[in-house]
């Protein structure tokens, strides 16, 4: 018998004990802010073994003569998360895919707290392995979970990463306008981008709005005051904007509305810059050629490939190069209705920003759609960046939503 066979046997014993109220326990633990506390009740000896944070605490609370409860108090951590990691204390073990990402990146930070180094770069690879979509969606709350914490070394390199090698993906990602101004600043600096100056400049335009909430959505409707507001939110952002790399359409469409929060010289030099007719640039080529490695179909086209592309940017132009991940393919010769749903299910739930393509049997027509979010087995999202669309014969037919709650 190896050694590790009898491990579960010691782990449910000691989750046993934790379990059932008796007079072993000999420490009473509040956890949470009103309203929302409950208390525990451990053994301290447990917990000073596996916890250097908790050895630190119970090394001010001696036990008492009288026989009576240690009390102590975490009032920064939650007593959802507490009750899991408690657990795991005990038991050695956690079963992470019944949690959503969020709740786990909580429990990483729980563990860092309380000082389970074991558990804190087990929690990072798995959120890396599993969870790449969810992360590259919520950038932000990665981003500051990990520079929050100098133990997160894995998540502060995936960051570190993605900036450096597809910042594209933050800057087009659901929660850009949350991100914090130290990595708006790295991804403008960054040379690998992939966007042109214009789209660069309506993301912080985006951003900035953002951050100032009571603005209101027409700039000829700002006053001198929030004109003032916005300057000082990008203040350190503006200076990073190569303007000369517009051309003077570009400019006078996107930069101009907003001149009042340039400085006078500033913007008085770029309009004699773009007034000047040797400084003049042709329309920027932006479209990205989807190369064969970045498509693995047997139904669509390079081209029709391209077409997608453009109308997930919304834009008449290709701007992002997109590289395609077959995630699942089949067909009625090989799987039956209810396999497939299955199958389909199995490959797809979890993965966001995926294109789904059904061809007709015997027929020209290709069907496929968009979805932006997360595929799930049960329920349904909401979402308003969705859409179906249509090739047949050399019709494109492209149907965005209406109502995203009734899509």
């Amino acid at each position: 018998m190896v050694d590790y066979e009898l491990l579960p046997n010691l782990s449910e014993n000691l989750l046993g004990t934790l379990n059932n109220n008796n007079e072993y326990h000999d420490i009473i633990i509040e956890v949470g802010n009103d309203p929302n506390v409950k208390t525990f009740r451990a053994h301290m000896i447990i917990l000073n073994c596996r916890s250097p944070y908790l050895q630190r605490i119970l090394s001010t609370n001696k036990k008492s003569d009288d026989g009576a409860l240690v009390h102590i108090k975490l009032t920064d951590i939650s007593p959802d998360n507490f009750d899991i990691i408690l657990k795991y204390i005990y038991g050695g073990r956690l079963s992470l895919k019944e949690y959503d990402t969020s709740v786990i990146i909580k429990i990483l930070v729980v563990a860092s707290k309380l000082g389970l180094k074991e558990l804190t770069p087990y929690l990072e690879s798995f959120l890396i392995e599993n969870k790449g979509n969810w992360m590259e969606q919520n950038f932000n709350i990665i981003y500051q979970t990990s520079f929050d914490d100098d133990s997160f070394s894995q998540l502060q390199k995936y960051c570190n990463d993605l900036i450096s090698k597809d910042p594209s993906k933050i800057f087009n990602s659901p929660n850009f306008s949350t991100i914090p101004e130290k990595l708006l600043v790295s991804l403008i600096q960054n040379k690998n981008a992939q966007m042109r100056v214009v789209q660069i400049w309506e993301h912080v335009i985006k951003w900035g709005l953002a951050q100032n909430p009571e603005l209101p959505s027409n700039t000829k409707e700002f006053t001198k005051d929030q004109f003032i507001a916005l300057e000082n939110t990008l203040k350190n952002i503006i200076p990073l904007i190569k303007f000369r790399e517009m051309n003077s359409k570009e400019f006078s469409k996107k930069v101009k509305p907003f001149r009042k929060i340039l400085s006078e010289d500033s913007f008085d030099d770029l309009l004699d810059y773009f007034l000047d007719s040797d400084n003049e640039k042709s329309e920027p080529s932006t479209s990205k050629e989807i190369s064969e490695t970045n498509i693995d179909s047997k139904i669509i086209t390079l081209q029709q490939a391209e077409l997608i592309s453009k109308w997930i940017d919304k834009s008449d132009e290709s701007t992002t190069s997109y590289k395609f991940k077959l995630l699942y393919r089949g067909s009625h010769e090989t799987i039956d209705g209810f396999d497939a749903f299955k199958e389909f299910h199995e490959k797809c739930d979890n993965k966001s920003r995926t294109v789904t393509i059904i061809k007709v049997k015997n027929g020209n027509e290709i069907f496929g759609g968009y979805n932006p979010i997360e595929w799930k087995s049960n329920g349904y999202g909401i979402t308003k960046d969705s859409f179906i669309f249509c090739f047949k014969n050399n019709n494109n037919i492209q149907s965005h939503v209406v109502d995203e709650k009734n899509a």
